[in-house]
């Protein structure tokens, strides 16, 4: 998807104002992760396939006036050391990005695990009965049977922490994008003057 729109993203440049494409885009971006919060363990390809595309489509629209706005105020003399710092931000931010998005990953899978086990003890007559359907269901293991159905629970349990982990921490980059959208607004435009593709 961002193959296909750099050259759109391209042409967009020459008729519409930077923070206008990079408003699409960031708005894009927050609505294709907006879609995977309600991620369920049974979305199969097509259901996550839109939100990456759209996901894809959004980050290369406001990726290119990004660069332009980063260096377009700048004379063109202090361009070269610019560009260098403002890749290695890039690559810093990236790298601080996923830390905070593993962090949060972690500490909602202990978030659902714990509520999840909970919910989930011999004192309750639903957790009982499923655990006895399970053991006639394993009964050819003998004395195992009841053991496989806790590990079956178990593994069920674990699946559904995974899965609404990562639907959790969609809301992230969400409202992450939505906030920089509002923070257009404090973004002036890059002149005219300074074209080219850095």
């Amino acid at each position: 998807a961002m193959f296909l729109t750099a050259p759109i993203a391209g042409n967009l440049m020459k008729v519409l104002d930077p923070r206008v494409m990079m408003g699409i885009g960031f708005t894009g971006f927050a609505i294709g992760t907006w879609m995977v919060t309600g991620l369920t363990h049974d979305w199969d390809y097509w259901e996550l396939f839109v939100p990456q595309i759209l996901r894809g489509v959004s980050l290369m629209i406001c990726m290119v006036p990004i660069n332009n706005i980063a260096l377009g105020m700048l004379p063109p003399m202090m361009i070269k050391n610019a560009s260098g710092l403002f890749n290695l931000t890039r690559n810093l931010g990236g790298a601080v990005g996923l830390a905070v998005i593993g962090t949060v990953l972690t500490n909602r899978q202990d978030f659902h695990y714990a509520r999840l086990s909970e919910s989930i003890n011999g004192a309750r007559p639903i957790v009982d009965e499923t655990v006895s359907q399970m053991s006639r269901a394993f009964s050819s293991l003998g004395h195992m049977a009841e053991t496989a159905s806790l590990q079956t629970i178990s593994n069920i349990v674990t699946r559904e922490v995974f899965v609404m982990s990562f639907a959790d921490t969609f809301f992230l980059p969400t409202w992450l994008f939505l906030a920089l959208v509002i923070a257009l607004v404090f973004v002036e435009k890059p002149q005219a003057a300074v074209s080219g593709g850095h």
